[in-house]
């Protein structure tokens, strides 16, 4: 029997969610490419990141290059820093991460582990390569993807590796530009690119991908948060270092204990804890794990880690950092630029500290396809998903009962008035309307709405709820209404 992740894969391929990418020319390992289906799910989940992220005073969205220059990577820490430990089989040339090997035979994480310490391990455990092969020396070997602009061939750029130093190169023109007061956050969704030496697991492990963050600038002498008082008492899910479980505990609470940095950290935590429950992944699937302070990255002083239970086991959906002043601080030394900032509050010039949720999009729509996944059963015959209303690929499918007499032109005028209602709907009139009903499922449409000969005369039509197979009679005129009214509520049933 196939595995979850392999069955929602399939599926997902299946009814264009995803699309191998270049298929043709036999796919490229770790790219995909979103099908009809997959695209609009992804935009919505993006755009529910930038509405819950990105709407407050002085939050502001660019859109920066993802050409960086070299220069501005060696900075970062990325040139020396950004790599995975490379083995290779001497019997195949075959090349594997030493870190998944250990990891595979141990059934321990070896992730951040040292080049050093990894050879040891694999010594001392007398791994061979999935050939059986004896493996050689571990080396370091750079993730990103370099590239050469201009004439000459010298890699003097590489493909960004993440969107947050865009913004950092960015930071100080827009400091001045919007008013030369902190706190500043200024948000950016898009793509990043990895070179993974073996991409896989789907979704989950990619070669390009795309993130949502957001860069907090604050004076580090003013860490609170503004309206903190009104979540302070909301609870969060966390997992603490070396234990298994997670607890759940309020933001106020996890700041006293120092679980969370401060009231900033704590906010955009429960803002990613938001997103996650409106996108459609359940409370029990998700939690915060506070990472220790020997596991820190090189620039982070603290680092809470949503994780995210899945078929694969537990991934990591996104990362919550305190950057400090690490990356304005640096970017000032290697570029001979001044990226202290005057405060009318301080006499003298400041480096801001930095706090930064990047969420990793692929990841958490494919831990939504997971969560949404409905196997066939008595009452549907179908596998189907049970998106919200939020986040399907479409909110309604307009189906007239026949093709004729006139019930397609009333259909195709009711997908207008749904679509300059603003609802997003598509149009079918193939197969029978138990069929039409059955696609919607399996692609996870909220509603129906069917067409008949009563739709001529009365001026209205039947909707017809997916969770439940519900159905009601409901007027044309106000059929825009209804649907955008369910929708906000998260009804797709009729019984709710």
């Amino acid at each position: 029997m196939a595995k979850l992740y392999e069955r929602v894969l399939d599926i997902a391929v299946q009814r264009g969610f995803l699309l191998p990418s270049a298929e043709i020319y036999g796919s490229m390992a770790g790219i995909y490419d979103y099908g009809p289906i997959g695209a609009p799910i992804k935009r919505k989940i993006q755009n529910l990141f930038r509405e819950i992220f990105i709407t407050c005073p002085g939050f502001l969205e660019i859109e920066s290059s993802t050409i960086v220059p070299k220069e501005a990577l060696v900075a970062s820490g990325h040139a020396a820093s950004f790599s995975d430990p490379l083995v290779e089989c001497k019997k195949t040339k075959k090349q594997y991460r030493a870190d998944h090997l250990l990891q595979e035979a141990t059934g321990k994480s070896w992730e951040g582990k040292s080049v050093e310490e990894l050879q040891k391990r694999l010594k001392e455990h007398k791994i061979t390569s999935p050939d059986g092969g004896e493996l050689g020396e571990i080396k370091a070997f750079n993730l990103m993807f370099g590239a050469s602009m201009g004439a000459t061939n010298e890699k003097n750029a590489y493909l960004r590796p993440e969107t947050a130093q865009g913004i950092f190169l960015d930071f100080k023109r827009i400091f001045l530009q919007n008013g030369s007061k902190l706190p500043l956050a200024i948000g950016q969704v898009g793509r990043s690119y990895r070179n993974e030496i073996s991409p896989r697991q789907g979704l989950v492990r990619m070669r390009e991908f795309s993130q949502m963050e957001l860069e907090y600038f604050f004076n580090p002498k003013k860490d609170e948060m503004p309206g903190f008082e009104k979540i302070q008492k909301k609870e969060v899910r966390v997992r603490l270092p070396g234990e298994k479980n997670a607890i759940e505990v309020s933001l106020e609470d996890a700041i006293k204990n120092k679980y969370f940095a401060n009231q900033i950290m704590a906010t955009l935590i429960y803002w990613q804890h938001q997103l996650y429950l409106r996108v459609g992944i359940p409370a029990k699937k998700f939690h915060f794990a506070i990472l220790p302070k020997d596991g820190l990255p090189h620039y982070s002083q603290a680092n809470v880690d949503l994780e995210m239970i899945t078929s694969y086991g537990v991934i990591e959906g996104s990362g919550t950092a305190y950057r400090t002043d690490f990356d304005l601080k640096n970017h000032a030394k290697h570029s001979n630029t001044d990226l202290s900032v005057k405060l009318p509050e301080e006499e003298e010039k400041i480096i801001p500290h930095v706090i930064e949720p990047s969420l990793g999009v692929d990841r958490l729509f494919y831990c939504l396809l997971e969560s949404a996944y409905k196997e066939k059963s008595p009452e549907k015959e179908w596998e189907w998903f049970d998106f919200p209303p939020a986040v399907a690929p479409y909110l309604a499918g307009v189906f007239p009962l026949m093709k004729k007499d006139g019930l397609d032109k009333l259909a195709g005028e009711i997908v207008q008035t749904l679509r300059e209602g603003g609802v997003e709907c598509y149009y079918s009139q193939s197969g029978s309307i138990g069929k039409r009903y059955a696609r919607a499922d399996e692609i996870g449409v909220p509603y129906c709405i069917t067409i008949d000969y009563d739709s001529k005369e009365k001026k209205d039509v039947t909707i017809r709820y997916r969770n439940d197979g519900g159905q009601e009679r409901i007027s044309i005129s106000s059929l825009a209404d209804k649907i955008i009214e369910d929708a906000k509520k998260g009804k797709v049933s009729l019984k709710c």
